[in-house]
């Protein structure tokens, strides 16, 4: 798919959930590849924030950035999530203090705004992570649990429990993205009473009002605390409905709680600052795990940056072609087939089994792969490229010249899959072959050199 940006500026103005001061926010639309990011228009300099997860500084009621220069942008959750459910990622955000609107309580406002706006699709095509393993987060304290399971395409599902009479435990699910406007983006973010009158009593919360919050109440209200709540809200009365809730508040879905964390959560997993295709559950997500599950995704991330990803199910060369091009036989026969060729470059794969004969005299308490034979796999791979350069390959044979700079970084045992990557450092002269050959076990490289080879004719 196509990176998105919004078609043209638009602007909104509320009060800030904590210091309940007016703050203006204007969107404007980015190239691609611009990412989301934040400015304060109201500092010298006006500075700018990226919106991503490795510049999280506060989680405590809320996902607030801030940069080396202690510049904060707070409670962003609601509008990243806003963004992310409308899949756009390329957006510069403007604001007049540090706070983003609380408005409603929920995505709806940012939503409404950016489909009045518009959604204008890009030329560049949009970079989306897929995970190629299980990625867990769990915090032990909490109980909480998070994971990113692949899959062929994206889904979420969130379970809260908050040990409470009055909440229960919830759950919500989002199985298709389309749903994001009507399911999730109306649910409001929610408290208990009990959190709440402290906050009151230490003049916080001075943005929150009927519209933009759930409260649910477990204990009788003191008389006192009645009419501090009837005050601030300005109400002459307040009790407390069927569902455990002020009377004061509306509820639009049985199990609005669990969907609001739902929302919560695509904002700040939207922080790796790009869509994910995978199966998302979140047993008791919270801004603080959600931020470490973000943070874990964007390690992972940069560490398949630095590892090459490989189609396991292609099949350049099988078995028996491979045995018409190189001279070598089981059991020395150390590669099983080819998944990419090139003039420059060739990848093999091995299997590795517990019926491998060196395994019998290789250290027979403890199956570990020679380090010599997954150099010699990685010739024999190698041997695959520098025989497709002769029109008789059956009729030559390689031999190694030299190795040097060979280091060996993990052990290899059975039921690894060897992939051998060999690239050609110059181009063949006088039959002589140059090559930097990595071997890899899930991602990461378990041996590497440089390999000198010529290939001599013997018939």
């Amino acid at each position: 798919m196509k990176q998105k940006t919004i078609k043209k500026a638009f602007s909104i103005n509320g009060k800030g959930l904590h210091s309940g001061k007016e703050v203006s926010l204007t969107c404007q639309p980015a190239l691609a590849d611009y990412g989301i990011r934040f400015q304060r228009t109201d500092l010298e300099g006006e500075p700018i924030v990226e919106a991503l997860a490795s510049n999280v500084g506060e989680t405590n009621r809320g996902t607030f950035l801030k940069n080396y220069n202690g510049v904060e942008i707070k409670t962003i959750e609601h509008l990243m999530s806003a963004f992310a459910g409308l899949g756009i990622y390329n957006v510069l955000v403007q604001l007049s203090g540090e706070e983003v609107p609380i408005l409603t309580g929920n995505s709806q406002p940012f939503v409404e705004a950016i489909l009045s706006a518009g959604i204008e699709e890009l030329d560049s095509e949009q970079s989306v992570f897929i995970p190629r393993n299980v990625i867990r987060y769990t915090d032990e304290n909490t109980g909480a649990e998070l994971l990113a399971i692949p899959s062929d395409k994206f889904s979420i599902e969130v379970v809260v429990d908050y040990n409470t009479q009055a909440l229960g435990v919830q759950y919500a699910s989002l199985k298709n993205n389309d749903d994001y406007i009507q399911e999730i983006a109306p649910c409001r973010t929610f408290c208990f009473l009990h959190d709440i009158l402290p906050m009151l009593k230490a003049n916080l919360i001075k943005g929150g009002d009927i519209e933009n919050a759930i409260i649910y109440v477990e204990n009788d209200i003191a008389e006192a605390d009645k009419n501090a709540i009837c005050s601030f809200f300005n109400k002459d009365n307040i009790s407390v409905n069927e569902h455990g809730v002020l009377n004061i508040c509306k509820l639009q879905f049985n199990n609005e709680v669990a969907r609001h964390k739902l929302l919560d959560l695509i904002g700040d997993i939207a922080l790796i600052g790009k869509p994910i295709q995978a199966q998302i559950i979140a047993r008791f997500p919270g801004h603080t795990v959600n931020n470490q599950f973000a943070k874990q995704i964007l390690n992972v991330i940069k560490n398949e940056k630095n590892s090459p990803h490989f189609d396991l199910s292609k099949t350049i060369i099988d078995i028996e072609g491979i045995k018409q091009k190189l001279p070598h036989r089981p059991p020395f026969l150390l590669v099983d087939r080819i998944i990419e060729l090139t003039e420059t470059r060739v990848v093999g794969v091995k299997n590795v089994t517990m019926n491998e004969p060196h395994f019998i005299g290789h250290f027979p308490a403890m199956a570990v792969m020679p380090g010599v034979l997954i150099m010699e796999g990685l010739a024999q791979t190698g041997g695959i490229l520098i025989l497709g350069q002769v029109p008789d390959p059956e009729n030559y044979l390689t031999f190694f010249m030299k190795m040097d700079q060979v280091k060996f970084r993990n052990k290899v045992t059975p039921g690894d899959t060897l992939i051998y990557e060999m690239v050609l450092l110059e181009p063949i002269r006088r039959g002589i072959c140059h090559m930097y050959g990595k071997a890899y076990v899930n991602g990461k490289v378990v041996a590497e050199g440089d390999l000198m080879a010529q290939i001599t004719k013997y018939k």
